[in-house]
């Protein structure tokens, strides 16, 4: 049973948590409407509005007259996946690929950035830098680094690159608390920040990307836990 409170949003997070967590495999036949509404003691209306919601996400299909089944959500899945994962809820490995696929972006985003920036987004990089430098807590420097990345690759001027982006925002903005490493004990990554900023105001790429990526590498080590 769960609670009646937001129960059409419940009983969607309940079933995409048991797909994403492998409670139910590729393939396999979810229970029938009416045996999951009896389980969780909902309607069977907000059942059908819960595996809409799947459907949509392409977590699971409706194939007629054989039922429900779950998809593979990694070979059918787009990058909503990464917010239906959640924060501390998926396995290592796919915080050690969003991480890897993190700084590999920001690394060729700050490339394009060096060639592609504007007066204007120059100048908010070097901001945004000095905002690090000067936030009063962890709170404040997280979001300043959100900005800041935001900023880096909305100066790349690559839309793809921004639509990523937009799809990490949904997961990392709710979640930030998990996420505190990342700006933790900055004055070692500050200058960083700065270079990054610097090299993009001076278009040089390859300082850009270089800088970026070691920023983005070091704030790897510390969301593993490591120096």
């Amino acid at each position: 049973m769960i609670e009646r409170t937001s129960v059409p949003d419940q009983v969607f997070a309940q079933l995409q948590q048991a797909i994403l967590g492998g409670r139910y495999a590729p393939g396999e036949q979810l229970p029938t409407q009416r045996a999951l509404a009896a389980d969780l003691g909902v309607n069977m209306a907000t059942v059908r509005e819960a595996l809409g919601r799947l459907e949509q996400l392409r977590l699971v299909e409706t194939r007629h007259g054989s039922g429900t089944h779950v998809r593979d959500w990694r070979r059918s899945g787009g990058l909503d996946a990464l917010t239906l994962l959640g924060a501390g809820s998926a396995d290592p490995a796919v915080g050690a690929a969003l991480f890897e696929a993190r700084r590999l972006l920001l690394a060729e985003a700050a490339r394009l950035a060096a060639q592609r920036r504007t007066e204007t987004q120059a100048r908010t990089l070097a901001e945004l830098a000095d905002a690090l430098a000067t936030a009063p807590d962890d709170a404040t420097a997280l979001l300043a680094d959100w900005s800041f990345m935001a900023a880096l690759v909305e100066a790349a001027g690559n839309l793809v690159f921004q639509l990523i982006m937009n799809s990490v925002r949904e997961l990392y903005l709710p979640h930030a608390d998990a996420f505190a490493a990342l700006v933790a004990d900055r004055g070692e990554l500050l200058p960083l920040y700065a270079r990054v900023a610097a090299a993009v105001e001076s278009g040089d790429g390859d300082g850009a990307a270089a800088a970026v990526a070691e920023l983005a590498a070091a704030q790897e080590r510390r969301m593993a836990g490591g120096a």
